[in-house]
């Protein structure tokens, strides 16, 4: 052999065999003939169909066995239908009904049974963008439940955006801080799905009355809104200023607290000291917040005043109701808005986000009960004189009591932010809800948790009913409407119960409380509910409530 042949390069089965260097265990022996590969990894997985068995398995596996390949399913090739002997059920919507009913109803239906899309025509030239799509709807959907809006009718709202832009086939998914949508194009295309987190609430029912006419214009045939303009007025209600400012808010909180200590018995000096207990509160409630404590040390802070005015005038022997100061201070603060929808939602079926709704507001609770608690246990140890039993007899003043809930709705309006044009309807509504409780406890000798439950009803009837002719969200007529109802004064007699070390007395009496608030939130959703099965306005033929199991 040449010098020359010694240069060149050998294969790797000679190399692998001649060179001394090479003493892995995987060499190659010497001797031993290897088929060279095609250069492609060969497969190794134990799933792999040996060499020559998948004729034979082909022939031996019956149709459907897991062992065979699978086949594209064609419609030629498809097993003939199957129609019950009862016919198949048809569903009708009505189209003449509000968004709200007609995507609730559908959102209620199995996904097989929901009606067809109709084609949509849009400005677009290649059709909607589905993730721009998904965007929006996540954006309008963190709007709505930011604000306080069911977690039933934020998901109707989502279902409606993505269904007036083309999308068929989507499922919204609301929770109390998460929001996702998942669009899936056909039975073998890839789903699309988006989230978004949602880390800030606030009470602006302005902003709620805007996304509701954003989304009412986006379902209309006629109107026809594109993304860029539903984005552009999304951007314009977040840089909005709210409509009232900073001191009117302070000045509602004291006119509603005035007005809660009148429904109690008190008088003119009892509604200035409730006032200006409940203004000193809310101050240093924004002085909290603008430190960035958490809303539980708020309410903490912002039920202390009334609650030191109400014993310092017990503590000055002053010849006037502090129970009822103090609980006019209660008033302003007991977190109606947070119940109802707590309360609403686990009426409807959403249960995680209703438990996490009532945890929050027990938490408020909790943390009205330490600074009201705080303020009356050491005015107690000091020798204030607090008779529980002065709310208890509570005089009959029907035209001053009306007056004065009609003054708390419109307080309570002015707090939620609420749109100039529905705090005229209300504080009518709240007239007719203590109106209601007023002679159906007082004169009829009812009960108060069954006064309350039918009064709240017909404030969910009502706001239902206004909601529908303004085409609105139902929130802003019934939730201030409902602040006469709330139980102040039994939540105070708990408190000042367990002060004085009678604790049996004091958790009978926060009982009661629940049990007033859950016959307030219970009656605001059966009204509603009410409302939409019996009247024709608005209404969307018979929904199918969710089937229960009993327990099996």
């Amino acid at each position: 052999m040449s010098e020359a042949e010694d240069r060149k390069p050998r294969s790797d089965e000679a190399r692998a065999t001649y060179d001394p260097e090479i003493t892995s265990e995987f060499a190659i022996p010497e001797g031993l003939a290897v088929a060279r590969g095609s250069g492609e990894a060969e497969t190794t997985s134990e799933f792999a169909m040996p060499k020559g068995l998948e004729a034979a398995q082909a022939e031996a596996e019956p149709e459907g066995s897991a062992f065979n390949m699978p086949r594209t399913y064609s419609v030629k090739d498809a097993p003939s239908a199957f129609t019950p002997a009862t016919g198949v059920p048809m569903i009708t919507l009505i189209t003449d009904a509000p968004w709200q009913d007609r995507m609730r109803t559908m959102l209620r239906m199995p996904v097989a049974d929901r009606p067809a899309l109709e084609p949509v025509v849009r400005s677009e030239d290649e059709g909607p963008a589905v993730p721009r799509v998904l965007d929006l709807t996540l954006r309008i959907g963190e709007l709505l439940l930011a604000g306080g809006e069911g977690a039933e009718d934020v998901e109707a709202a989502m279902f409606a955006v993505c269904r007036s832009y083309g999308l068929d086939r989507c499922e919204p998914t609301v929770t109390f801080t998460l929001l996702s949508i998942t669009h899936q194009p056909s039975l073998v295309e890839d789903p699309v799905t988006a989230s978004r987190t949602v880390r800030r609430r606030g009470t602006d029912y302005t902003r709620l009355a805007a996304v509701f006419r954003l989304v009412d214009d986006l379902t209309d045939a006629e109107t026809q809104v594109s993304l860029e303009e539903a984005y552009g007025r999304l951007a314009e209600m977040r840089r909005n200023r709210h409509p009232y400012p900073g001191w009117a808010l302070t000045l509602a909180s004291g006119l509603l607290a005035g007005a809660a200590s009148v429904l109690v018995g008190g008088d003119v000096i009892v509604f200035i000291a409730a006032a200006l207990g409940a203004m000193l509160g809310d101050r240093l409630a924004w002085l909290c917040a603008g430190r960035g404590l958490p809303e539980f040390y708020q309410f903490t802070v912002a039920a202390m005043p009334p609650a030191a005015i109400g014993v310092a005038f017990s503590l000055a022997h002053v010849d006037v109701k502090a129970s009822a100061v103090i609980t006019g201070g209660l008033f302003a603060l007991l977190p109606g808005r947070a119940l109802v929808a707590g309360v609403q939602d686990g009426l409807t079926g959403f249960y995680i986000t209703a438990s996490a709704r009532l945890l929050e507001v027990m938490y408020f609770f909790v943390g009205i009960v330490i600074g009201v608690l705080t303020i009356l246990y050491f005015g107690v140890q000091i020798g204030g004189e607090l008779n529980p039993d002065a709310l208890m007899n509570i005089q009959s003043r029907p035209v001053l009591q009306i007056l004065a809930s009609m003054v708390l709705s419109l307080t309570f309006a002015v707090l939620l932010q609420q749109e100039r044009s529905t705090v005229l309807w209300v504080t009518l509504n709240g007239g007719v809800a203590w109106s209601v409780y007023g002679a159906l406890h007082y004169t009829a000798g009812i009960s108060p948790v069954a006064s309350t439950a039918v009064a709240a009803g017909l404030v969910g009837l009502f706001g239902q009913l206004l909601s529908r002719y303004q085409f609105a969200s139902a929130l802003p007529f019934t939730t201030a409407a409902i602040g006469p109802l709330l139980p102040g004064s039994a939540t105070y007699f708990g408190l000042l119960s367990i002060a004085q070390s009678e604790v049996d007395k004091g958790l009978v009496s926060l009982a009661k409380a629940v049990s007033l608030a859950m016959a307030i939130a219970i009656g605001v959703n059966l009204g509603a509910e009410i409302s939409r099965l019996t009247l024709r306005i608005g209404s969307a033929g018979k929904r199918r409530a969710a089937k229960r199991t009993r327990g099996f």
